[in-house]
């Protein structure tokens, strides 16, 4: 299907929810027996919930984990006969919100246990949970002392309907990584203190880890949109994202001229620019400015990769075209993310990693969703 951008829209995020449901499929066929569920946490990773949980839901998936109460909320509209797990836990007073929604929260600590419980006593029904073990990244999750609490007074646990037990990795992107296998240990040290439970420890990276790791589900999240970050091999994901943003401008630059906000960009030689509409209020990091003398964040216009010159400001990046063959024009498109040029690249020279670069897409590009339909 041609592109066609709007002719007052700046720039374009596709999300081919076909190549969303194929990595799900990949991913579940990978850790088959354990369950498959899929993390849609800020707003599917930046991609757009509303599309992609239910292209999930069509693809299989039956277990959706969200961050926030109102992230439940919405995710239990978009798949009514769908497990829905909250990982932010339960906010104090927020229980009754999380009941009205038939969403299970992620209990991570001895105090959400109790008012869990004590909402379940009122309403005189067990209500569904999952309880977070701290397995050693110490973050969330119930700390031994904590277990051992529970352990000795039943009647916490007796009102709940409990459904997973779980914990989280801190290195699952390093297979060499000791902190994995101690993790491993301890949770299953953790785990055997609690009633039998179903079990998962795996998100996008754990999984890569093997079977041991699997255990009963298994949460990806930045894998299902097409991210690598697992050192060793690829995950057997595809991209799902592109961004394209339209070219304002092309002018031409004598060797000496500067570019963008301080002129920390000169040109050498005659210089042919194009101005792109993106900025970092779209999600293209300042971090990716190109100086004399340091390498910026490249794009592709015209099928030919570009650098990036001068200051990224908050509309606008200056692309230097100078070795792309042909012309470019005003309203063309310049890509930002796609083939060539993947989220973790772009990570990378930001100085941070693809997760961020995907969430943090603005919301001023029209967003395209593609596919999707029944498997």
């Amino acid at each position: 299907m041609p592109l066609k951008l709007p002719p007052d829209a700046t720039g374009i995020i596709t999300v081919d929810l076909d190549a969303l449901q194929a990595n799900w499929r990949a991913l579940a066929e990978r850790v088959a027996p354990a369950e498959c569920a899929a993390v849609v946490k800020a707003d599917a990773y930046g991609l757009g919930a509303a599309e992609v949980i239910p292209a999930l839901e069509l693809a299989g998936c039956r277990t959706f984990f969200v961050a926030t109460p109102e992230e439940a909320r919405g995710a239990r509209l978009l798949a009514p006969k769908a497990r829905v797990f909250a990982l932010d836990g339960l906010f104090p007073g927020a229980a009754p919100l999380l009941v009205a929604a038939d969403v299970a929260p992620v209990l991570a600590s001895l105090a959400e246990v109790r008012e869990w419980a004590s909402e379940a006593r009122h309403l005189s029904r067990r209500l569904p949970a999952a309880l977070q073990i701290d397995s050693g990244l110490n973050r969330l999750g119930l700390a031994l002392d904590e277990i051992k609490t529970l352990v000795n007074e039943p009647n916490l646990l007796d009102a709940l309907d409990l459904r997973l037990v779980m914990s989280h990795l801190a290195c699952a992107d390093d297979p060499a990584h000791p902190h994995n296998a101690k993790q491993r240990t301890a949770f299953n040290r953790r785990r055997a203190l609690l009633p039998a439970l179903p079990a998962s420890l795996a998100a996008s990276d754990g999984l890569m880890l093997g079977s041991a790791f699997h255990y009963d589900l298994v949460r990806p999240g930045y894998a299902l949109y097409g991210g690598q970050a697992f050192r060793s091999e690829p995950t057997p994901v595809s991209p799902v994202v592109t961004v394209k943003a339209r070219v304002l401008q092309v002018r031409t630059l004598r060797a000496g001229d500067s570019v963008g906000y301080s002129a920390t960009w000169q040109a050498t030689r005659p210089t042919r620019l194009a101005i792109v509409a993106a900025g970092y209020a779209d999600g293209f990091a300042r971090a990716l400015s190109g100086a004399s003398g340091r390498k910026g964040g490249v794009v592709t216009i015209g099928g030919q990769k570009a650098p990036v010159v001068g200051r990224v400001s908050m509309d606008l990046i200056t692309v230097d075209i100078t070795d792309v063959p042909g012309e470019v024009h005003r309203g063309d498109l310049a890509t930002l993310i796609g083939p060539g040029l993947t989220i973790e690249a772009m990570g990378r020279t930001a100085g941070t990693i693809g997760y961020e670069v995907l969430t943090r897409l603005g919301t001023r590009f029209v967003r395209r969703h593609t596919g999707g339909g029944a498997c």
